[in-house]
């Protein structure tokens, strides 16, 4: 029971930093978060339970699956966050602190997807041993992250921290748990 909550934990290291993100916005409110992480509970509960219905499913062993998906979930948020600097560079707009309402649902969907993956993931790893305990320690986590970083960006001493920053530890707390995954399957 104490390993499918603590990776819950783990795995929702991410949520900070995209609190983080989001609180660096001037347009972004508590609000849209709040709204955010409530859609994301409803997509962590769905995970969990289309988990169970499809482990039987898959041919071979799950944990490959789990560990691969977030070790490319991690470099892609690394790498989207270069190329996207990278392009915005080349087109004059270096603008990272106003951002438009429809970037900030795009964010709360992916943020909710990855949430509901995430579930699925820890639900793969721990059956038949599995709980209800799984999707909500990774909402409530999600939550509790993503709100205290969205209320410490809001200080003067966290908008001198780079962004890039929040975007390589997000992508390497997901590309650990990807390796974790992936070390329990062939049991280093």
């Amino acid at each position: 029971m104490f390993m499918p909550i603590l990776s819950g934990l783990i795995v929702s290291v991410d949520a900070f930093f995209i609190g983080l993100s989001l609180g660096l916005q001037k347009r972004c409110k508590f609000l849209y978060l709040v709204v955010i992480n409530v859609f994301l509970f409803g997509l962590c509960i769905l995970g969990f339970l289309i988990a169970e219905q499809i482990y039987e499913l898959i041919p071979f062993e799950p944990d490959y699956i789990v560990g691969f998906a977030f070790i490319g979930l991690g470099l892609w948020t690394i790498l989207h966050y270069f190329v996207s600097k990278h392009i915005k560079r080349r087109k004059g707009t270096t603008d990272e602190v106003n951002i438009s309402l429809k970037a900030i649902v795009l964010v709360g969907l992916v943020m909710s997807v990855e949430a509901m993956l995430i579930t699925m993931g820890i639900t793969f790893l721990f059956l038949p041993d599995s709980t209800f305990a799984i999707p909500v320690t990774v909402a409530l986590a999600h939550f509790g992250y993503s709100t205290l970083s969205f209320h410490l960006a809001r200080t003067k001493q966290v908008k001198r921290i780079p962004i890039v920053i929040s975007h390589v530890i997000s992508g390497l707390a997901l590309i650990t748990y990807g390796m974790m995954a992936l070390f329990v399957e062939i049991e280093f």
